[in-house]
C-alpha cells in the first residue's frame, strides 16, 4: 500500500509540474537564457553572422561548444583546426548553433538542483542525449535519407522533459526514488509536452519526438521518428531514467533491422561512421 501511495504521489507530481510549466514561465540559469536569446536571434533571417558570433561569445560555454563542433569530423573534413567564433559559425552554420543554443538551455535545465545526486543524474541523461543526438545525425544521412541537421536537433531535446524534472527534484523529492518505471510514460511525455511547447520547438520536431514516445519503428526505417528509436536503441549508454521499449514487426529487431536496410548492414554503417559519432558527441558534452 505505501508504495502504491508513493507511485500516486509522483503522479500527481508529474500532473502539477506539467500545469506549472504550461501556465507559467521555465525558470532559467544565466547561460541558458543566453542561448534561448541567441536561438531567437538566429530565428530572424535577417540576422548578420557578427551578431550571432558576438552572443556566443558572451557564453563561454557554448562558445566553447560552437568551436569544437566546428572541428569535429563531421563539420571539419578538411582537417584545418580553427578557433575563431565568427569562422566557427560560418562553417557549422546557423541551423547547427541553433541546435547548440538549444543542448546548452537542456543541459543547463538540471543545473539549478542543489543536490549532487541529482546533478550526477543530469551528468548521465546528457552522456546519453550526446550519444543519440550524435547516433541520430549519422543514421538519418545514411540510412533514413532525413535531414541530418534537423535529427541532430531531435536528439539533442528528445530528453527535455527529463531534465526538467530532475530540475524540480528538490521540490517534489518523491520523483527521484529508486523506481522509474512510471517516467516515460507518466512523466516524461506529460511534462516534456508541456516544456517543448514552451520552448517553442516546431511542430514537426515536437510531433516526432512524440511518436519517439511511442517507441513503434517502421521498417524500414525512414522517417525522423524512426531515426530517433535507431539512435536511442544503439546508444551505448542507456537513459538512467527510463527504457523504452522500441517495438518492431519481429521479435529479435536486430536481424528485422538488419535485414531491412539492403546491401549496407546497419552495425557496418555504424562502424564506418564510429569516427564521425565519437568525434560529435564529444563535441556536445558540456
Amino acid at each position: 500500500m505505501e508504495g502504491m501511495i508513493h507511485s500516486m504521489d509522483k503522479r500527481e507530481a508529474f500532473k502539477t509540474i506539467a500545469a506549472q510549466v504550461a501556465t507559467g514561465e521555465l525558470a532559467f540559469p544565466t547561460s541558458a537564457r543566453v542561448a534561448l536569446k541567441l536561438r531567437q536571434t538566429l530565428d530572424d533571417p535577417n540576422c548578420h553572422i557578427d551578431a550571432a558570433a558576438k552572443l556566443i561569445q558572451a557564453e563561454p560555454l557554448l562558445s566553447a561548444r560552437v568551436v569544437a563542433i566546428a572541428n569535429s569530423v563531421v563539420y571539419n573534413r578538411s582537417g584545418k583546426e580553427i578557433t575563431d567564433i565568427r569562422m566557427s559559425v560560418a562553417r557549422i552554420g546557423f541551423r547547427t548553433v541553433r541546435s547548440l543554443a538549444m543542448a546548452l538551455v537542456t543541459r543547463q535545465m538540471a543545473g539549478q538542483t542543489t543536490s549532487q545526486a541529482h546533478h550526477d543524474l543530469a551528468d548521465k541523461l546528457w552522456e546519453h542525449t550526446a550519444h543519440v543526438a550524435s547516433l541520430a545525425h549519422v543514421i538519418a544521412r545514411r540510412v533514413t535519407h532525413q535531414d541530418p541537421e534537423t535529427a541532430l536537433f531531435a536528439g539533442i531535446i528528445h530528453e527535455v522533459g527529463g531534465f526538467y524534472l530532475i530540475s524540480r527534484a528538490d521540490d517534489f523529492p518523491e520523483l527521484l526514488d529508486s523506481d522509474f518505471t512510471d517516467w516515460l510514460e507518466d512523466g516524461e511525455v506529460q511534462v516534456g509536452r508541456a516544456v517543448l511547447d514552451k520552448l517553442a520547438v516546431p511542430e514537426t520536431v515536437a510531433t516526432t519526438i512524440e511518436t519517439f514516445w511511442d517507441g513503434f519503428l517502421a521498417m524500414p526505417p525512414v522517417t525522423l521518428a524512426d531515426t530517433l528509436l535507431l539512435a536511442e536503441e544503439l546508444a551505448p549508454v542507456p537513459s538512467p531514467l527510463h527504457q523504452l521499449e522500441v517495438k518492431v514487426p519481429s521479435e529479435d529487431m536486430t536481424a528485422t533491422i538488419e535485414m531491412v536496410i539492403g546491401e549496407e548492414m546497419l552495425t557496418q554503417i555504424i562502424e564506418e561512421s564510429a569516427e564521425e559519432i565519437r568525434s560529435l558527441t564529444e563535441a556536445l558534452k558540456f
